[in-house]
């Protein structure tokens, strides 16, 4: 076919060795003519493939501690002739330069390298220069040249060679698409790594944010919007998950789908939202999730107790949830789950016993996910722009908070109000936590008013609001919202202060003798 570009020349220039000599083997085996550099070309050498070096095209051996090797007339004069034009391939040959026809090329490993702690002058030596000159310049070409920048991509390139005798239009594009978007992503790297060395207080000058696609979704939050999975390609690991090994994680932090019905775009949200909030408590603890706000938390001795009181505080929210949970699942957890309806479960790891009872609800899905590590910057694409803030944090411990009240929180009451004060930080403004022994027993969640969200807190807790902890994750504008939670039989209260209304605040809790603990700090979350 006429669309068809054979494969005659190709040049190899690869940091990631895998599959190299896999794929160096099949190209001379189809007669393909190999040009090779440095270190690639050793191992393509060693596992005896012909193959020519660079050194020997251009005439001019490696300088600069191999930062010079490829940036020569002979190397992108033989990327950039466009086949198509007489001219080109009469300058090339004037000059003696021979085309190339595929390159295969990936870059150094910068942002591994930055993850990793190396020093300064470690992180500028793996910035990458004639690598990415060779892939934008193979791209751009794509008429003539075929580009590769990912090993995975060796078999596929191979069987079209071996089928077709080249490769086509088609597939050149698709190439060319694929290297633009991953130089992309390289350079927004190594900027925003400058971005952000170059300031010590504000936000960075410049923030990169790339994103490659995992895969389509079946829709997005409804079923006319489209929707699709993707994992960051710039950064130094998922928007809010550590980093695995080589840097880039992937969505909550490389978590692995080990059973079930393909996840939703519904299903990661909820999924994210109770992993981040698991990851704060110290355990065993589960959160349950429902529409992106925790329905039920509880910190318990062991791990069932602590689903069963999650379970327990909305019992009807809970029904088709999300639920998280801070360790491996054991067995005894999986067994207290058997009769609920659950979407999803997240954990760090399945105990065998547990695997075997999930697996008997084949369309339950099963996520293994390493424990959030937030961090990093909050980015909220709006028309036009974005809005990018430090991420939230929960605040560990009692830190500087200060009790006002005349009467200090009992141990039992000082447990709860921090477990309330850290379940605030995840659930919608206006929130309104209550927590007694160890777990929720009502919460109020994004309600215009903050009246409102006590209401439904209590509501939801009847009896077992007696004695409980009570957390708002923003001050009390006036005592009314309060008022509804001690006449519920709420005995402690936890909020950020700074209102005009303080004292009034104050002075309803004292007269209802409820200690009053400031945080200092605020929790929205819009």
């Amino acid at each position: 076919m006429t669309d068809v570009r054979e494969v005659r020349r190709a040049l190899l220039a690869v940091y990631d060795k895998a599959g190299v000599v896999e794929l160096a083997r099949a190209l001379m085996e189809l007669g393909v003519s190999l040009v090779s550099s440095g270190g690639t070309a050793a191992t393509i050498r060693d596992a005896g493939v012909d193959v020519t070096s660079v050194e020997e095209v251009t005439g001019f051996p490696e300088m600069l501690d191999g930062r010079v090797k490829t940036l020569h007339p002979r190397i992108h004069g033989g990327l950039l002739a466009d086949s198509r034009k007489p001219e080109h391939l009469e300058q090339l040959a004037a000059h003696g330069i021979e085309p190339f026809d595929l390159v295969v090329v990936n870059l150094y490993p910068f942002r591994e390298t930055v993850a990793s702690g190396a020093s300064v002058d470690d992180v500028i030596e793996k910035i990458d220069i004639g690598g990415p000159a060779m892939v934008r310049a193979a791209a751009k070409n794509f008429e003539s040249v075929g580009v590769v920048v990912d090993p995975s991509s060796y078999p596929a390139i191979v069987d079209e060679l071996r089928e077709r005798g080249g490769l086509s239009r088609d597939t050149r594009e698709r190439l060319a698409a694929a290297a633009f978007a991953h130089t992309a992503a390289y350079d927004a790297a190594v900027a925003g790594w400058f971005a952000e060395r170059a300031t010590e207080t504000d936000l960075p000058s410049f923030v990169g944010l790339a994103l490659e696609k995992v895969g389509d979704l079946r829709y997005g939050e409804n079923p006319h919007q489209r929707g699709a999975l993707y994992r960051e390609a710039s950064g130094r690991g998922a928007t809010e998950g550590g980093a695995a090994e080589g840097g880039v994680s992937g969505p909550l932090g490389g978590a692995r789908v080990l059973q079930g019905k393909d996840m939703s775009f519904n299903n990661w949200l909820d999924a994210e939202a109770a992993a981040s909030l698991v990851a704060a408590l110290h355990g065993p603890a589960c959160v349950i999730v429902k529409h992106n706000n925790p329905c039920g938390v509880a910190v318990a001795g062991t791990q069932d107790e602590a689903y069963r009181r999650a379970f327990e505080c909305d019992t009807v929210s809970a029904f088709g949830g999300i639920v998280a949970f801070d360790s491996a699942v054991t067995g005894g957890a999986a067994e207290a789950m058997r009769e609920v309806f659950t979407e999803v479960v997240i954990a760090p790891g399945y105990e065998p016993e547990a695997l075997a009872v999930l697996g008997e609800r084949p369309n339950l899905r099963l996520l293994e996910a390493p424990l959030a590590d937030l961090g990093g910057l909050d980015i909220r694409p709006i028309p036009g722009g974005a809005l990018v803030q430090d991420r939230d944090v929960a605040s560990e411990g009692r830190g500087e908070f200060r009790v006002v009240s005349s009467r200090e929180p009992t141990e039992d009451e000082w447990r709860d109000l921090l477990l309330a004060w850290t379940i605030a930080w995840r659930v919608k403004s206006n929130t309104i936590v209550l927590v007694r022994d160890g777990a929720t027993v009502g919460i109020g969640a994004g309600q215009m008013s903050r009246v409102d969200s006590s209401w439904i807190a209590t509501r939801k807790a009847g009896d077992r609001a007696k004695g409980a902890s009570l957390a708002s994750d923003a001050f009390f504008p006036f005592p009314d919202a309060l008022e509804v939670a001690a006449d519920a039989g709420a005995t402690a209260v936890i909020h950020p202060g700074g209102s005009k209304g303080d004292d009034v605040v104050l002075q309803t809790a004292e007269e209802r003798g409820m200690a009053v603990v400031l945080t200092g700090r605020r929790h929205f979350r819009h």
